[in-house]
């Protein structure tokens, strides 16, 4: 893999991973005890506004509010500016969601990640995780593709999308992001996802976690001087379905069935 790729990996939507080990222990399949270690990783996550408490208070000590749930009440929402699929109706929870770019969705309930950044007396800068709780009123979720038809379609995306930066010639000035995208039609990666999710689900789950964080990394770092205007929008033509796509499998794999 791309050292771009590789990179990327590190700031993954943190919903993803919320959704997935809840999901998992809601299904009896991992403990409690773990859940926010495996949450937050090496991140401080705090939340904020969680049913029962009056300030803000470490992760461990929210997650109880989901202990009534059924594992697929418990959905992974990725939405985009034109795209709010899975979200309620306009409100404080839609807009926090969209900013976000993901949240969390129960049947009574919404959560958001939000990402503060801090720099200390030495200079030395940090992030901490804040999830914050949106009361909703009998939320339903949409329908959404399945693993099998979210893994076709981002092959699909995917083949198209670096046939089109082949054409533009995206190696010559962009050669991590042409690089990350061969790679990325072989199926390797590190990324799990915890147990009873099936094989194919972890497949589309690792393919896509990365790749998102490739488009992710393109759209941040715009092209040089070397290209102009309607390169870079053919450049960006090119990446919507794929993102697309991507957000598409994220969403089939982590809201994916679960099997003991």
């Amino acid at each position: 893999m791309s050292p771009a790729a590789d990179a990327a990996t590190l700031t993954a939507r943190r919903s993803t991973r919320f959704v997935a080990w809840v999901r998992a222990w809601r299904a009896g399949l991992v403990p409690f005890d773990e859940l926010a270690d495996e949450i937050a990783a090496d991140e401080e996550h705090l939340v904020a506004d969680a049913p029962g408490t009056w300030t803000d208070v470490p992760l461990g000590q929210a997650l109880p509010a989901f202990a009534k749930l059924h594992p697929d009440e418990i959905r992974l929402v990725l939405p985009a500016p034109g795209d709010p699929r899975g979200l309620p109706g306009p409100g404080d929870l839609t807009g926090a969601a969209m900013l976000a770019g993901e949240a969390v969705m129960t049947p009574g309930f919404g959560v958001v990640p939000e990402v503060r950044r801090h720099t200390s007396g030495s200079g030395v800068t940090f992030e901490t995780v804040l999830w914050r709780f949106f009361p909703v009123a009998d939320y339903r979720p949409v329908f959404q593709l399945g693993s099998a038809e979210a893994e076709a379609e981002l092959t699909q995306a995917l083949a198209e999308a670096t046939t089109q930066l082949t054409r533009l010639d995206v190696a010559q000035w962009r050669p991590e992001l042409a690089g990350a995208l061969q790679a990325l039609r072989r199926p390797e990666s590190t990324a799990t996802l915890p147990p009873g999710f099936d094989p194919r689900s972890r497949r589309l789950f690792a393919r896509a976690s990365i790749l998102d964080q490739v488009l992710a990394l393109a759209e941040h770092n715009a092209p040089g001087g070397a290209v102009n205007t309607y390169e870079a929008q053919q450049r960006d033509a090119a990446l919507r379905p794929l993102t697309t796509a991507c957000r598409q499998a994220l969403v089939a794999a982590c809201n994916s069935p679960l099997h003991a």
